[in-house]
């Protein structure tokens, strides 16, 4: 059960907390591209928010996973540091590359930024889930 707490955290964080700010940044006029894309990927043709909402749940799964045992202040900061960084490097590293996208040092700080937020929402919906304790060590599954 706690499993799933982690990656349904993951999947909503996504969709809240980094589309969120991702959605300030684009009627800021900080990043061109709109929020919530629903264009379909390959190769199941589903939208790509969904998608991408997808892969934060699986990266909620790895968050819990190294940060779960984690309390406080530890657990919170731990989840922004490691949300920032994990899925930053792997998309500006791997993926960007792979899909002919430029890597700049404002994407890799505007990275750093969204997905930081996102490990914000992900420690907020864990807590919120009851998978983890808001102040003490306590876990519930």
């Amino acid at each position: 059960m706690i499993w799933l707490k982690a990656f349904v955290s993951g999947f909503l964080a996504t969709l809240i907390f980094h589309q969120g700010l991702f959605a300030l940044f684009y009627f800021a006029g900080i990043v061109p591209a709109a929020p919530f894309n629903m264009n379909p990927v390959p190769p199941l043709g589903v939208p790509a928010v969904f998608s991408l909402a997808f892969f934060g749940g699986l990266w909620g799964l790895v968050l819990w996973a190294l940060l779960g045992r984690l309390n406080g202040f530890k657990f919170w900061l731990g989840n922004v540091i490691v949300g920032a960084i994990g899925p930053t490097a792997v998309a500006m590293l791997v993926v960007f590359p792979l899909k002919g996208l430029a890597v700049s040092a404002q994407t890799w700080v505007g990275g750093l930024m969204l997905n930081g937020f996102w490990g914000l929402g992900v420690a907020l919906f864990l807590v919120l889930m009851g998978a983890k304790a808001a102040r003490s060590g306590a876990a519930n599954s």
